[in-house]
């Protein structure tokens, strides 16, 4: 997130140009963050940067936040955060295995799709008191979405959800 908003809409009386207030400081903060496909529940961690040490930061959360399960599968892109040779070390540690998707396919991960609904509501057309408290909001509105908005949003209650097969043959009752 930068603290310099996305201008997507601005009103204006016509002739006149719009004032948009930014503050001259582009900060920025990364949150990193997963959605559980059965239930929708999220993890988001907010970082200043978007390094190694970072990602290895947010798999030791998701690990503290899903203490008693098994393996882990995480959906992810090939940042060199996540294909580093140690982040690639604890996550086998952790007992988390990446699940790599293709490269420039954003549109297939759910998390990104709640990343750009999130930027849209929250982050776009107007300037934040500051970067921490944009990326608080950024983090409590992902976090405070209930399960059903959360997978409406990510894209999941769709009927074309590329994984739906995936997750009714997973997680059948049995």
């Amino acid at each position: 997130m930068r603290l310099f908003p996305p201008l997507r809409a601005v009103w204006a009386l016509k002739g006149t140009q719009a004032v948009v207030p930014i503050t001259g400081h582009n900060a920025k903060r990364v949150l990193f963050g997963a959605i559980d496909l059965r239930t929708a529940r999220r993890v988001v961690l907010i970082r200043t940067r978007a390094g190694q040490a970072d990602a290895q930061a947010f798999l030791r959360a998701l690990r503290r936040r899903y203490r008693c399960a098994g393996w882990l599968w995480l959906l992810t892109d090939r940042a060199s955060a996540h294909t580093a040779p140690q982040t690639q070390a604890l996550a086998t540690r952790l007992r988390i295995r990446f699940v790599w998707l293709p490269r420039q396919a954003p549109e297939l991960s759910p998390m990104e799709q709640l990343w750009r609904e999130l930027k849209r509501l929250i982050a776009a057309n107007r300037q934040a008191a500051s970067i921490d408290m944009l990326a608080a909001d950024a983090a409590a509105w992902i976090l405070t979405l209930t399960p059903q908005q959360a997978r409406r949003k990510a894209g999941m209650a769709s009927k074309h959800f590329w994984l739906k097969k995936l997750l009714q043959n997973l997680w059948r009752p049995t």
